[in-house]
């Protein structure tokens, strides 16, 4: 196992002082590798008593790694080379960090975008097997993915049931669908673990296994981590992480996880969901903020943000003011950070372990497509961008008057979300704004895709303190795509999704600006060309 290793200062540093002491007298670590479901209150106790089988998954998951391995090989025998993941939330981040660490290929389809689904169906089909993931099998999104793939192959003549592979719990209606229906494989994971902590379950490792990773290295390195975790001793790095993550005082709700040379693909976009959504919750909560090294959050000095760097395991690394630095292997990394989540749960008196705000925006969407409402008007149009607001619009005549306003609805403890509901694989320069954003807010930005996010931070925005300011960008496609025996379309899904979530977080309260896109690329440059004008203008007043 690579070193795991910890430091911290400022505010990060006291709370470990602070509760440490207590933590370790509390006997918290082993107990809850005991799975002591008691540790979060009486409120969580159903919850998390069903919840906790993560503690064990290195070894419950074991049994798993020949079958998967056999049919690996299986697959290629036939000329079957490329995977393709259809799974949302904690059943496809985990897998893409895995295998991008890992350097091996791996086709995550976490999208109802037309463009993209499209794009995915029109890679080497007669190469590839799909894995299909989901805990119960009702998740809209993946059940249309499939869907669509298992016509292709059979409009392809290709015998569909040889190459989906399921992956879902023992039991559910998926399961027993999937069996019925013949599927080349079924592969059952612990129903008693969420989905945001199942990365060494099946959700992880069936995806990545297949697609090349070494998963039994993978699993005895999260083993030997579990070991080193399920220690009631100072020097426990989960504890120490779980105080900086949940105990600074005042608290620091804004952890921005910089990259800053761990090697971990995309790490900090696993541990956003897994944060986000088992923290924000009646109110409260640590809202995750993925950036890198030299962003505008990392070195703002703001009261409310805490960095945390994920640094090389050699890495000399001279931290700054409330910084704490980890390093570790990813398989250790992935039980410490979800060790240290269930820590700062029991520290901000919450349940780590249910999403009670997650369904809201799935209700309102389905409403929205049973329905089938009209659009909301748009206040004005300006070259490619629709422009849809609250009262707090003003004036505004442009898309850029629009963005400006939003921004003035920010208070000194707010964050802005950047929603995009279309392709983020064409369109990945969008998340450059990112940044641009921050450095003219001096507040902390996170960027989402859609629908992915409403799997991860959309448990915060809604359930978290209500300090979220909301721009949600949609776009137009290029040809929509239907959905087998569904009456609706992939851009009526995704349509429905981003009006769902933008009413729910009106209902709370939250501004939310809509900007829709009549023409991609076009679109994304005028708004790209608005953030970069914001941006100047703001280096000008500064100097």
């Amino acid at each position: 196992m690579s070193t795991l290793s910890y430091e911290a200062t400022g505010a990060a540093q006291q709370a470990l002082e602070q509760h440490l002491p207590a933590l370790v007298e509390d006997r918290i670590a082993t107990r809850i590798f005991a799975k002591d479901h008691t540790l979060w209150g009486p409120d969580a106790e159903s919850e998390s008593a069903i919840r906790l089988g993560w503690v064990e998954a290195a070894t419950v998951s074991q049994p798993l790694v020949k079958d998967i391995l056999e049919l690996r090989d299986a697959l290629r025998a036939e000329g079957v080379t490329r995977i393709a993941l259809c799974g949302m939330g904690g059943s496809s981040l985990a897998p893409e960090v895995i295998a991008g660490t890992a350097g091996v290929e791996l086709t995550v389809l976490d999208s109802t975008d037309p463009d993209q689904v499209r794009a995915a169906l029109a890679d080497r089909l007669a190469e590839t097997a799909i894995v299909v993931s989901s805990k119960s099998g009702s998740t809209v999104e993946t059940d249309s993915q499939r869907r669509v793939f298992e016509k292709a192959f059979n409009d392809a003549g290709i015998d569909a049931n040889s190459r989906i592979i399921i992956v879902t719990d023992p039991g559910s209606p998926l399961d027993k669908a999937s069996r019925e229906a013949g599927y080349r494989a079924v592969f059952n994971a612990d129903p008693n673990v969420g989905g945001r902590f199942s990365a060494l379950t099946a959700f992880g490792l069936v995806p990545s296994g297949l697609a090349g990773v070494d998963i039994q290295a993978f699993l005895d390195e999260a083993d030997e981590a579990a070991e080193v975790l399920n220690d009631d001793a100072p020097e426990n790095i989960g504890l120490a992480l779980g105080t900086a993550l949940g105990g600074t005082s005042p608290l620091r709700n804004k952890i921005v996880i910089a990259e800053d040379g761990s090697g971990i693909v995309g790490f900090a976009d696993w541990a956003e969901q897994l944060i986000a959504e088992s923290t924000g919750k009646l109110g409260t909560g640590v809202l995750p903020v993925v950036a890198g090294p030299d962003s505008p959050e990392v070195n703002s000095g703001a009261k409310d943000v805490l960095v945390v760097r994920l640094v090389a395991a050699d890495a000399d690394v001279e931290l700054g003011e409330n910084e704490v630095a980890i390093a570790g292997g990813l398989a250790a990394q992935m039980m410490v950070w979800e060790f240290a989540t269930a820590v700062a749960g029991r520290l901000l008196g919450i349940n780590p372990f249910d999403q009670p705000d997650v369904e809201a925006a799935k209700v309102a969407a389905r409403g929205l497509l049973d329905a089938q409402p009209e659009p909301t008007p748009a206040a004005f149009v300006d070259g490619s961008i629709e422009v849809r607001g609250g009262e707090w619009l003003g004036g505004a005549s442009t898309a850029a008057e629009a963005v400006r306003a939003l921004l003035d609805t920010l208070q000194p403890d707010s964050y802005l979300s950047v929603q995009a509901y279309f392709d983020r694989l064409a369109f990945a320069q969008l998340e450059g704004v990112r940044d641009e954003f921050a450095a003219v807010t001096g507040r902390p930005v996170t960027f989402g895709w859609g629908p992915r996010f409403l799997h991860s931070t959309g448990q915060f925005h809604k359930g978290g303190p209500a300090i979220g300011v909301f721009l949600q960008v949609t776009a137009e496609s290029t040809e929509d795509l239907a959905i087998l025996e569904r009456p609706f379309t992939f851009g009526e899904l995704i349509s429905a999704q981003a009006a769902g979530d933008a009413q729910v977080l009106e209902e709370h309260g939250r501004p939310v600006l809509r900007l829709h896109l009549t023409n991609r690329a076009a679109g994304v440059a005028q708004l790209q060309d608005i953030v970069s004008a914001l941006s100047a203008r703001a280096s000008a007043t500064e100097s």
